[in-house]
């Protein structure tokens, strides 16, 4: 870390898990790269007596370090919410700055239910995410490959590209039923696909790597083998995408881009974005 980077504390303060205020604050705060940013989750405000013992956290941090903290709040209590409103803080409302907006255009009020954002346990939309997660899990890696019909998509790419990490994305977040495949040398040999994927060509997704990028990975895992030689890396994703351009897969690269913006592209690309919940 830089000598000269700033440092500052934020506080996410939620009724339920703060999963929501705090992912949306990585996204804004990613905007001042010239701050270090102390990120300190506090779950589980429901009620105003737990706010009130927040409130007194957040002010000793504020008498601590001399500055006021930033705060991201998803309480729905407007009770709660006013305890932490009143410490000495910046603070930012995230569930009600939209919800006035949002009863005013639909003439009703809201339910200010706490932690209703993750009621889901017995939702059809958390029983599908769960169901496509265990989906995943069974189809990783070309491990099992019964009951690749019911899969939405089937992510097919080089060893360490990041078809699993992706795929259990797409499935814990959008509840997507993602496969992935392998493309390994015999492939290559062939110059085919692998005979179990020729039935579902149409939800085939590829993605490939820089090799440079590969390399690195692959000798995390198995330093100094031929596996995770550059030279070895150069040609598994020359010819994977080779493979994939001959057969016609829509493809993205890994390099640079993060899990969500690989999962964006395979949502767009297949024609998923029905299944955003």
């Amino acid at each position: 870390m830089s000598e000269n980077l700033l440092e500052r504390t934020v506080f996410v303060v939620s009724d339920s898990t703060g999963i929501t205020a705090e992912t949306f604050s990585n996204s804004v705060l990613s905007q001042f790269e010239q701050i270090h940013f102390e990120v300190i989750r506090i779950p589980f405000i429901d009620s105003p007596d737990k706010a009130e013992a927040a409130a007194e956290r957040i002010n000793r941090c504020a008498t601590e370090q001399n500055e006021r903290p930033l705060v991201f709040s998803t309480l729905v209590n407007p009770a709660s919410a006013d305890k932490i409103r009143a410490a000495n803080c910046t603070f930012l409302d995230l569930f009600g700055t939209f919800v006035r907006h949002i009863e005013a255009a639909l003439g009703t009020k809201s339910n200010h239910s706490v932690g209703r954002s993750h009621m889901g346990g017995l939702s059809k939309q958390y029983h599908a995410r769960i169901e496509a997660i265990n989906f995943s899990l069974a189809h990783d890696d070309g491990q099992f490959i019964h009951g690749l019909e019911q899969a939405d998509v089937i992510l097919v790419g080089v060893s360490r590209c990041g078809k699993t990490p992706t795929s259990l994305y797409l499935a814990m977040q959008y509840a997507v039923k993602a496969a992935n495949f392998p493309l390994i040398p015999e492939d290559f040999q062939r110059g085919s696909l692998p005979k179990a994927l020729a039935p579902y060509r149409k939800k085939l997704f590829g993605l490939s790597i820089q090799p440079e990028r590969l390399a690195e990975v692959r000798n995390e895992r198995r330093p100094n083998s031929e596996y995770a030689s550059l030279k070895q890396c150069r040609f598994e994703v020359a010819e994977a995408e080779r493979l994939m351009r001959m057969k016609n897969i829509p493809c993205v690269s890994t390099t640079t881009k993060s899990i969500e913006e690989i999962s964006t592209k395979v949502l767009e690309e297949v024609g998923l974005n029905r299944r955003i919940y």
